[in-house]
């Protein structure tokens, strides 16, 4: 194979993995952040605090990743005519 071909395919692919890496850790900082809070009820030595720093990035990467992969996923199936009629692009007149 083509040196240009393999190296436009790797970006290809980190374009996609980058934003599920960051969709994944935002995922997982949600779910710490529910966890602790939850958790920290059963413990009488500590007050249960939220810690909306983590929850509000977790959020942010979350959306961040999950909508740009639902987006190039929709972009893709419009493109191959896979989506319903009323998604496809409007013919000019």
């Amino acid at each position: 194979m083509n040196a240009r071909i393999v190296t436009a395919r790797f970006i290809a692919v980190l374009l996609l993995v980058i934003p599920g890496l960051a969709a994944a850790y935002g995922f997982l900082a949600l779910k710490e952040v529910f966890f602790s809070y939850f958790s920290d009820f059963g413990n009488d030595e500590t007050t249960p605090q939220f810690m909306w720093g983590k929850f509000i990035i977790g959020a942010l990467f979350f959306l961040a990743g999950v909508g740009f992969i639902g987006g190039w996923i929709f972009f893709r199936d419009r493109k191959r005519n896979y989506v319903a009629p009323r998604f496809k692009e409007k013919k000019k007149s």
